[in-house]
């Protein structure tokens, strides 16, 4: 599942809000928390141009404890682009 935040810029602002709760003064320093994620995808992550995964986003919440039920958060399924694209296709034809 895929986590996609309600308001614009939703992604960054809680990105940048683990990053203060955990003293983090870099996306590259999360390296230290061990979530095994690439520095190139955990910068998409960051600017927004990849949806975060349920997986990492609680892991994130954990980390930073930050309140969970105060964020405007949609679920999303794993193939929601799949069926995004596939409509996008079907109108062009």
């Amino acid at each position: 599942m895929r986590v996609m935040f309600k308001e614009k810029n939703g992604q960054k602002k809680f990105m940048k809000s683990v990053l203060v709760s955990t003293n983090c003064p870099s996306i590259r320093d999360f390296e230290q928390f061990g979530l095994d994620i690439n520095y190139s995808t955990m910068k998409n992550y960051f600017s927004g141009d990849r949806l975060l995964s349920k997986e990492l986003f609680d892991k994130l919440i954990y980390l930073s404890k930050i309140n969970k039920n105060k964020l405007k958060v949609k679920l999303l399924d794993n193939n929601w682009g799949q069926i995004k694209g596939g409509k996008k296709s079907k109108r062009k034809k």
